[in-house]
């Protein structure tokens, strides 16, 4: 049903004081598709991924975590170029940051010639985002994909801004502009939005994503919630779900795995006209939003893209006041 395109990488995590000489790391495998390709089998679907990975002693580890999480790796391109690495370092609030070596690698290679010919019958969601969307080679590849696959599958976008791996924000503009336009559910983080639009336009993130044809629009703030909306009219806005917060990677590639598994499994993705998806049923905008958030909590309270099975998901939300 899933099919997950783009990013894949090594997060390279520094356990060392800042202050000392040395740098010790402790790696896991990362990137913002691969976490939501993750996150869509622990919740029990079949999820398929499409990138090229190295045959180097990291690409190898990362075919076996991908088939340790039951993830479909057919489409996959092996390579022997280097694997993209992340440096991340943990701020005083649990906040990432990151240095990523992307120059030459795998995941930033993606050609035209790398494309499957055609996708399997099954795919009916393809999710998109972060820098394998700017770079040259596999930003234009991907965007080709997304064009020719929209007439039949529910495009899913998060644009995840990385400038240090790509600084001109031209370039994550115009990515957002040609994804955008083929989206049927795109999600930004606030601090995305600052730097596509403006500081605090979310709102009129969410006007312009109904607007290029979206049926679900969402701004995640991290401790602060989610503001959502869809092409029905309906907006929320809630409150994040209190957590002891160990980091925060992969907890916006949690929602957006969330909501797509809440999407499908309530039949929400429909067929309109010329095939095209289109949002179906009453949508409980409200319920998706606080089952995301519940989801993403439980990824901050762990180190890691460690994103929760649905059992823990909804274990949380059942023992959640009221």
């Amino acid at each position: 049903m899933f099919l997950c395109c783009g990013d894949a990488l090594f997060d390279l995590f520094v356990d060392s004081d800042a202050y000392a000489n040395d740098i010790a790391l402790s790696g896991g495998v990362g990137g913002s598709p691969l976490n939501v390709a993750i996150g869509l089998s622990r919740l029990g679907h079949h999820s398929r991924y499409f990138t090229k990975i190295s045959q180097d002693p990291f690409g190898q580890r990362m075919r076996r975590h991908l088939d340790n999480n039951r993830i479909d790796t057919t489409l996959c391109v092996d390579t022997e170029q280097n694997t993209t690495l992340a440096i991340v370092e943990k701020n005083f609030d649990g906040s990432a940051k990151y240095v990523f070596y992307t120059d030459n690698t795998a995941d930033a290679s993606i050609t035209s010639a790398d494309l499957p010919h055609s996708l399997p019958d099954d795919i009916g969601v393809l999710h998109v985002g972060s820098y394998s969307t700017v770079l040259p080679d596999s930003g234009k590849s991907l965007l080709s994909l997304v064009d020719r696959e929209s007439k039949r599958c529910a495009i899913s976008y998060d644009p995840n801004l990385r400038l240090m791996v790509e600084p001109d924000i031209a370039l994550w503009r115009h990515a957002f502009e040609q994804i955008g336009q083929h989206a049927f559910f795109i999600k930004a983080s606030d601090e995305d939005i600052d730097e596509l639009i403006g500081e605090g336009k979310y709102d009129e993130f969410l006007q312009r994503a109904l607007d290029m044809g979206a049926s679900v629009a969402v701004v995640t703030r991290g401790p602060d919630g989610a503001m959502a909306t869809d092409a029905t009219g309906q907006r929320v806005d809630l409150p994040g779900v209190k957590v002891i917060v160990e980091d925060t990677v992969g907890a916006g590639d949690t929602f957006q795995a969330a909501v797509l598994h809440w999407l499908v499994t309530n039949q929400h993705i429909g067929t309109g006209d010329g095939g095209k998806p289109v949002l179906s049923g009453k949508l409980d905008l409200e319920a998706c939003v606080a089952f995301a958030l519940q989801a993403a909590a439980i990824t901050c309270s762990r180190r890691g893209a460690d994103l929760p099975s649905l059992d823990v998901i909804e274990k949380a939300l059942n023992a959640s006041p009221g």
